[in-house]
């Protein structure tokens, strides 16, 4: 047995596990695992179904990761958890596979920061350098942009989507989409501006920023319909380029079906 796993560690057969990746004291590891270089898995930890980690990943005591869909649908089909790199993932979360209803895998993409106690249920789809704080439970299904942010204790229902640079208050109820670049706090959550500073540490120019704030009045506070609003802000990117990036997102974010976006 390789030097970085425990001797205590239950390795089935099957599972493929980089040499320079390190399983903790009692961790159990499932035959259709793929553990890539330098990832760590702590004591006490469960990987099991078709799970593939990247590189570099960091999972704490007590993680369950990869276990099937809580969907009463699933019938033991070999449905994927998918890691990327460098995530960091605390204490006691849970990250379950895909269903074949869907497109059977759940996925969560590079540079995440998962605190305790948080739950991914099946299909969801994280992107990168996201923060899910401290019992962050996502239903089926969810949606989550790169750089977004959720509070301790919020709650977002299946199918809703959370968008790109978002932020959203501790003990928020997401039952609708969440715009990008939009922060939200409350239960039900609803929208009270934009993410400015977050913006700013990631480099968003302030016309960019300034645009923003203007789409976001259009949005939520000229009560417009969503079809009205997105005929505006399509009308700004067409007159002034240079700011057109970040409003292109949140119209293309806009246009798309879902369960309806928060609102005041």
């Amino acid at each position: 047995m390789a030097v970085n796993i425990h001797p205590t560690a239950v390795i089935e057969s099957g599972a493929e596990i980089d040499s320079t990746a390190i399983i903790g004291p009692y961790s159990v590891i499932g035959p259709n695992v793929r553990i890539g270089a330098r990832t760590e898995i702590g004591p006490h930890c469960v990987v099991d179904g078709h799970t593939t980690l990247g590189c570099d990943n960091r999972f704490y005591r007590f993680c369950s990761i990869g276990g099937m869909p809580q969907d009463k649908k699933y019938r033991d089909e070999p449905t994927k958890l998918i890691f990327g790199d460098r995530n960091t993932v605390r204490e006691f979360t849970t990250f379950n596979t895909g269903t074949v209803q869907d497109g059977g895998e759940t996925t969560i993409g590079s540079d995440n920061w998962i605190m305790a106690y948080v739950h991914v249920a099946h299909d969801c789809h994280i992107g990168d350098n996201t923060i899910l704080a401290n019992a962050v439970q996502l239903g089926g299904h969810v949606r989550v942009g790169d750089w977004a942010i959720l509070g301790g204790l919020s709650g977002v229902h299946q199918f809703a989507r959370i968008g790109a640079h978002s932020m959203t208050g501790g003990n928020s109820s997401l039952m609708q989409d969440t715009p990008p670049f939009v922060l939200a706090a409350g239960n039900p959550c609803r929208p009270v501006g934009i993410n400015v500073e977050g913006l700013k540490r990631r480099g968003f120019t302030p016309p960019m920023i300034s645009a923003l704030r203007e789409a976001y009045k259009i949005v939520f506070r000229r009560g417009l319909k969503l079809d009205e609003a997105c005929a505006q802000i399509a009308a700004r990117i067409a007159a002034e380029p240079e700011v057109g990036e970040p409003l292109q997102v949140l119209l293309d974010f806009l246009s798309v079906p879902g369960r309806g976006i928060i609102r005041p």
